[in-house]
């Protein structure tokens, strides 16, 4: 009465419902596994490919960048063109030197007290003015052609980069300097203004 049953072969009738039972703990948890290694997968692959995304639009926007020139040179040439129709009218070393030589060389003609007044005066003094008057339309025209060379570079260099509104500004400055300069000293050459006075 007491016997326990057992099956053909010698295992209990309990064992494999256990067997069973662990068998199906053991692939559940394999799968679990599975699906945590494929999330993990999934996420390191969104990583990825959300860095490489990044990686070509930091790309693109510095190859949006156009390489070219700067516009420092054509800044400082119009700069230097404003300059020099400023000089053009105030007057330089140069031709102030220029003049005082004239001007002695003048003296050194008239010395000889045979000249007349009249030639006399043009000997002294207009000559060393006209001396210094093609000195100021020399700095003139250099201010006039470099304005208008600052302004025209654009058209042979790169379309992409529009020149800076100060550079115009400062270029259109020169060249009128240059163009009120290079008047005043055609008139002060041929005399007709601030002549030298009448001998008679």
């Amino acid at each position: 009465m007491g016997t326990k049953t057992v099956d053909e072969t010698g295992a209990e009738p309990g064992t494999e419902a256990t067997e069973v039972t662990e068998a199906a703990e053991a692939t559940e948890v394999a799968n679990d596994d599975r699906a945590v290694d494929m999330t993990k997968t999934d996420a390191v692959d969104e990583t990825a490919a959300e860095d490489g995304e990044d990686a070509d639009n930091t790309d693109d926007a510095v190859g949006d960048v156009p390489a070219g020139p700067t516009g420092v040179g054509q800044g400082a040439g119009a700069v230097v063109s404003a300059a020099l129709g400023l000089v053009s009218l105030t007057g330089s070393w140069i031709g102030t030197v220029a003049g005082a030589r004239q001007t002695l060389v003048g003296q050194l003609k008239s010395s000889s007290g045979s000249a007349s007044v009249a030639e006399q005066i043009q000997a002294v003094y207009g000559d060393a003015w006209q001396t210094t008057a093609l000195w100021g339309g020399l700095f003139a025209l250099a201010a006039l052609v470099t304005g208008v060379v600052v302004l025209a570079r654009p058209a042979f260099g790169s379309p992409a980069r529009p020149q800076a509104p100060w550079i115009k500004s400062v270029s259109w400055a020169g060249i009128a300097l240059g163009v009120i300069g290079l008047l005043l000293a055609v008139l002060k050459y041929t005399d007709a203004l601030l002549g030298l006075p009448s001998a008679g």
